[in-house]
């Protein structure tokens, strides 16, 4: 069973602010490796912002994120990647005056393994045969799903361990939509632990194998996916039932 495990990413008790407004009012949540949990909620219910401060872009003022067991709350945002923890953000904020390989160059920033990168940008491309076919086109001429694409691969180029994606399906047309998520599933499948924050909760429940509700800052319910799926409360709250 999972909970046999030892965790890979957990938040114990965390609480972060905007100022003197508490975002997240004492979260707890433990991913295993080689899953896929996402966390769902509506808007502003502090979905993006517990990704944030997994990453210590937003600081925890209580509370401990542990990442292989050991505390990272104090650990710079921009050393993360180098230790296997990698977000790609929402809004996908790719470099738009760099080419596709030069963007993906930029997720092995910290690397110094050539033959490796050489590999790891051909995995890339194997995943998103569009971006061989744009690769040297710059990524603010691609439309909003390469772009999502070139986000996803660049972040893939620093090796991660644990990879948190927001709103991957942000802007997308329904046929995109369930290519990313397709494509989520075969990250994770290469070894990959996957942290999804996802508007679309209905394909994000479908995508993982647990689940996290978020209201308002708290975690009201968690559940494997499959039950939050067929969750009469979650499938009229959040599925438009």
């Amino acid at each position: 069973m999972v909970q046999d495990r030892q965790p890979i990413l957990e938040m114990k008790n965390v609480v972060s602010a905007y100022g003197r407004i508490k975002a997240l009012k004492g979260i707890s949540l433990t991913v295993y490796d080689g899953e896929i949990v996402t966390i769902i909620g509506a808007n502003g219910a502090g979905k993006s912002t517990t990704l944030m401060t997994i990453c210590n872009v937003i600081r925890a003022v209580e509370g401990d994120i542990m990442y292989k067991g050991e505390r990272i709350n104090d650990v710079a945002s921009d050393v993360l990647p180098t230790m296997g923890l990698c977000q790609v953000p929402e809004g996908r904020r790719i470099f738009p005056r760099l080419t596709v390989t030069e963007n993906l160059d930029m997720g092995a920033f910290f690397r110094k393994d050539t033959a490796g990168i050489k590999e790891d940008m051909e995995r890339v491309y194997e995943l998103f045969p569009k971006l061989r076919e744009r690769r040297r086109q710059l990524g603010g001429t691609l439309s909003g799903g390469e772009q999502q694409m070139l986000a996803m691969g660049r972040a893939l180029m620093s090796r991660p361990k644990v990879l948190l994606l927001d709103e991957p399906s942000m802007g997308l047309a329904p046929l995109l939509v369930q290519q990313i998520f397709d494509i989520v599933k075969m990250i994770n499948g290469q070894g990959v632990t996957v942290v999804l924050v996802e508007q679309n909760a209905n394909l994000a429940l479908q995508c993982a194998s647990r689940g996290y509700v978020l209201e308002t800052g708290s975690v009201v319910m968690e559940d494997e996916a499959s039950a939050l799926l067929t969750n009469p409360d979650i499938r009229k709250a959040y599925l438009g039932e």
